[in-house]
């Protein structure tokens, strides 16, 4: 958590963090003010900077100087968005409400305008579901769209939407509820739906990114689906217990044949290509349980050291008037 003394508190604050930006950061900045001006609540903006490797904290510094809205804070190293996500939530101040938005413009701005009017008395959630993914191949729409789906049918009791990034409009209240949860290893999308509370959907187009090129390739999208499930199920331990059972009642079966064959018919020398096909697949098999079963244990083993989830380097907050 920050060592910031507390700002005047602004009704909504929205959350941006940042990795390599300094591009987008401009002209996001410009669109978002447009927005906030005409919603009619105090405001201000946290943007963290994960530690990028271009000019987005001098950009922000520069924001900083000429808007009173904006708060910035830079962590020490690159901890990944979902800890800068963290940051920008633990630094916001807000009395009613939390904006979470990307700077590369996909998610528009103006979508804030359409959150904040479906944020009515008895809603703590207002997510942003996709509509269409201008700008993503087909490859990364299909995946996403499977994804999503599968994270439903897996989630443990979490009613996780389809189609939903971080982009969202949460209340106060959800806000102290998720920054309960501490944990290092976080998807955010599904702690968000973790901690419950009413959420309605507003539906928007997703743009194609303004500048530069996402740092997410296909690995890295592979191995933030595998934190995702991994974080709010043991599926893949069970498939595993499963999985084994279904092999051992197989090897009973296929066991009998030998015996049953070999006392009808005489013992043949059995073949050599099905002695490995056993081996290689029953190997797999333990590899691939095991590789689980490390998965697990790492993010236990993770948890345990109990390290701080990021460390600030830099944080100014805003300086916004609410009788302004």
């Amino acid at each position: 958590m920050s060592d910031l003394p507390a700002p005047t508190a602004p009704a909504l604050t929205v959350v941006v963090p940042c990795f390599n930006e300094r591009d987008t950061l401009g002209t996001f900045h410009a669109r978002l003010s447009a927005v906030m001006a005409t919603i009619g609540r105090t405001w201000d903006v946290v943007y963290v900077d994960d530690g990028s490797g271009d000019d987005t904290f001098a950009v922000m510094t520069q924001l900083q100087a000429a808007d009173p809205h904006v708060a910035i804070a830079r962590l020490s190293r690159n901890f990944g968005k979902e800890i800068a996500l963290t940051a920008g939530l633990d630094l916001s101040r807000a009395t009613e409400g939390i904006v979470v938005i990307d700077a590369d413009l996909q998610d528009p701005p103006e979508v804030i305008a359409d959150l904040v009017a479906a944020f009515t008395d008895g809603v703590d959630t207002v997510y942003a579901q996709r509509r269409a993914r201008t700008g993503d191949s087909v490859a990364k729409r299909v995946t996403a769209h499977l994804f999503y789906r599968v994270m439903a049918r897996l989630g443990d009791r979490v009613a996780m939407p389809p189609d939903t990034g971080d982009f969202r409009l949460i209340s106060r209240r959800a806000l102290n509820a998720l920054l309960q949860l501490r944990e290092r290893h976080r998807f955010m999308k599904g702690l968000f739906a973790w901690v419950g509370f009413p959420a309605v959907a507003v539906l928007y187009d997703r743009a194609p990114r303004a500048a530069g090129r996402s740092s997410f390739n296909y690995w890295s999208l592979w191995n933030f689906a595998l934190e995702g499930i991994t974080s709010f199920t043991v599926w893949p331990l069970k498939v595993a217990t499963y999985l084994g059972l279904l092999v051992s009642v197989l090897s009973v079966l296929y066991g009998g044949k030998i015996v049953f064959g070999t006392l009808l018919f005489g013992n043949p020398v059995p073949g050599y290509p099905s002695l490995m096909s056993v081996i290689l697949f029953l190997g797999g098999i333990q590899l691939m349980t095991l590789g689980l079963i490390g998965e697990y244990l790492g993010r236990i083993f993770n948890e345990t050291k109990n390290r701080p989830l990021y460390i600030l380097r830099d944080a100014i907050p805003s300086r916004i008037d609410p009788a302004a």
